[in-house]
């Protein structure tokens, strides 16, 4: 298995927004069946990365690369933009995004929100596409949900209809952009628990949290962004039980609210 290119591999990723650096300089992998947290202070640029690595931001600099294959860029610094349409759709579609905001359609039902895109993306077949919607639906614990709008849902339920909408996609990893910080606590331990569930399951996954038990218990690999750049990173036990860096020492005291 060790010459199986990883996932997602990230080497040197620069991004600005004009004049202000975000990332600088950034270096990732995740293999197949790695959990990679990224953890560290708001504006740390976490989410950055992580919309940059399933383009939905340009670079300026850097490469990523997906299961072997780069990223072909065209121009440069802030010019720089992705060249083969198809190819970031390919790689879109294979790094299925679970943001903070679910981004469900209120018009839709949490089934039809779920099936909307391998069918009208990929092109699949519906009758296969419901199928295997269900059970991702049953998967996450919401499969009684599944002719309800999203407004007739909790926000518990509503992150879970969209990690089952992600999973309808069969993507090769899963992007998550800080999937508990807009619930309640109580809700926030449904979410926790489905992405455990998927963590033992030995899918790739790229997770962006503040919440340090969620890449405590979850991650294969943790790092900590300071001002775009990557201060301190590690096996969680080391990270959290021994880290080196005062930056990260000073933050994780910040949040140990228990």
């Amino acid at each position: 298995m060790s010459d199986t290119p990883p996932v997602i591999a990230i080497e040197g990723l620069h991004k600005a927004y004009g004049p202000l650096e975000v990332i600088k300089g950034v270096d990732i992998t995740a293999k197949r069946g790695d959990v990679v947290s990224l953890i560290g202070s708001s504006g740390s640029g976490k989410s950055t990365l992580l919309r940059c690595c399933n383009l939905l931001e340009d670079s300026q600099k850097g490469e990523i690369t997906f299961k072997g294959e780069p990223v072909s860029w065209r121009g440069s610094g802030h010019g720089r933009r992705p060249s083969d349409a198809k190819q970031v759709l390919r790689i879109r579609t294979n790094l299925s995004m679970v943001f903070q905001q679910f981004n469900l359609w209120a018009h839709m039902t949490i089934l039809q929100n779920v099936m909307e895109a391998p069918v009208t993306v990929l092109g699949r077949d519906p009758a296969k596409v419901e199928t295997a919607a269900r059970g991702y639906l049953d998967k996450v614990g919401i499969s009684d949900q599944a002719d309800k709008y999203p407004a007739q849902l909790s926000g518990g339920q509503q992150q879970r209809a969209a990690i089952a909408r992600a999973l309808c996609m069969e993507p090769e990893a899963l992007l998550f952009d800080e999937p508990t910080s807009a619930l309640d606590p109580e809700l926030e331990q449904e979410v926790i628990r489905v992405i455990k569930d998927l963590a033992t399951e030995g899918r790739t996954m790229l997770i962006v949290t503040h919440d340090m038990n969620l890449a405590h218990d979850v991650s294969d690999h943790v790092v900590f962004l300071h001002q775009g750049r990557i201060e301190e990173e590690g096996p969680p036990e080391t990270l959290f039980g021994a880290p080196k860096s005062e930056r990260l020492q000073g933050f994780l005291r910040s949040t140990s609210h228990g």
